[in-house]
């Protein structure tokens, strides 16, 4: 494989530094050209890029600016470009690096994805969001077979396995989910959850909204709708089950009875470098499963009453193209209640079911930019009414 270029968004998240440890662990496959991050940590930011060597640098809070050159001058990087705003991330992504890894999180992702593709990019797509939001305009988007990557561990895990047979033999996708740190409580043992302890995943290190999402299952919730627009699978054809262990990533069922699963222990790393190289496989990412040694896995069905986010996203899957948009808004203002200590655990799912229940929507044929921006911002506004009231 020849060296190929990147752009990282998201660069200062979990994502972003597995993706640098990955790059810069294989310096002959891949040289990173630019890198985005929100402006949270601009020390940070300004390291990635000294270290790094990039031509530029994106920050969407541009009130950091300044900070982020005197970080750069004094990272030995003042020659970079800067690119400052909400277009930031945007404007980097459209100018046709041969990989575009979007890391960024919430919705705010849909513009740098669209700019990817429309750009001839491989888009290595971390920002589940972005697809979920604009599924109908990200999948016309689409220039070509295998421009998008999943980097999500479980479609990362439907993709390899997909390799092993024809769409025409596929019979269902089966995403696991680790349970997350109240698997097995009931609905009514969870209703007065902190955030505290709606952030301490047994399995995997993420971001706050990542892992509040995963506590909540609204995070499969997500994954599903994400699997349908990417695999071009029916909702009903998708099953959730919970897997603790968090080793087999996803599966494939066949029409002939087969299953095939991807397992490896639970680290990034794997399904980024995948995002950056496919279809080739690096050499080496992570230390693989040691079959030597003896160990269980174990599998079970969701409980849908004490989780009812996938149920609600199979509704807003199957209602409209903007009803997955409004799942996912109403969400992240509650999730930001939420861990402000605003409102309750079980709040979060109750305003999005409210928040759906009233939505309208647009038929997918029909749907514009504009339409998915008015659902947004109606979403957001309706649940923050509702939010307001708990």
């Amino acid at each position: 494989m020849s060296q190929r270029t990147v752009t990282l968004l998201g660069s200062t998240g979990s994502i972003g530094t597995q993706a640098i440890d990955v790059v810069t662990a294989h310096p002959d496959r891949f040289r990173v050209e630019a890198i985005s991050a929100g402006g949270g940590d601009v020390g940070l930011l300004a390291d990635q890029a000294a270290r790094l060597r990039v031509a530029a640098v994106g920050v969407a809070d541009a009130a950091r600016t300044e900070e982020l050159r005197a970080a750069l001058a004094a990272a030995g990087a003042a020659g970079v470009e800067v690119l400052a705003g909400p277009d930031a991330a945007t404007e980097l992504a459209g100018r046709g690096s041969d990989v575009v890894l979007n890391g960024v999180t919430g919705s705010v992702g849909l513009r740098p994805t669209l700019a990817a593709l429309g750009a001839g990019s491989t888009l290595a797509l971390a920002n589940k969001e972005s697809l979920v939001v604009g599924g109908a305009l990200v999948k016309a988007a689409v220039r070509r077979e295998a421009q998008i990557v999943p980097v999500d561990s479980e479609h990362s895990a439907i993709a390899q396995a997909l390799r092993g047979g024809a769409r025409a033999e596929v019979r269902r996708l089966v995403l696991t989910a680790s349970g997350g740190p109240f698997r097995g409580r009931s609905r009514d043992e969870i209703k007065a959850a902190t955030p505290e302890q709606a952030l301490a995943h047994p399995t995997w290190a993420m971001g706050p909204v990542v892992t509040i999402n995963s506590a909540s299952m609204m995070n499969k919730g997500l994954e599903l709708i994400e699997a349908h627009l990417l695999f071009d699978v029916p909702v009903d054809d998708i099953t959730v089950v919970v897997h603790p262990q968090s080793v087999v990533h996803s599966m494939v069922e066949f029409v002939d009875g087969s299953t095939i699963a991807q397992a490896s222990p639970p680290d990034m790393r794997l399904p980024i470098a995948l995002g950056l190289s496919w279809p080739d496989r690096l050499d080496p990412v992570a230390t693989p499963c040691d079959w030597s040694r003896a160990t269980e896995w174990t599998f079970e069905p969701l409980d849908e009453e004490t989780f009812p986010a996938v149920r609600l996203a199979r509704h807003a899957a199957a209602a409209s193209a903007t009803h997955p948009a409004v799942y996912n808004a109403a969400n992240e203002q509650a999730v930001a209640a939420f861990l402000a200590g605003r409102i309750g655990f079980a709040d979060i799912v109750a305003t999005v079911e409210r928040v759906l229940g009233e939505h309208d929507g647009v038929a997918v044929g029909a749907v514009t930019l504009a339409d998915v921006d008015a659902a947004e911002a109606w979403a957001r506004s309706r649940a923050d009414e509702l939010l307001a009231r708990r």
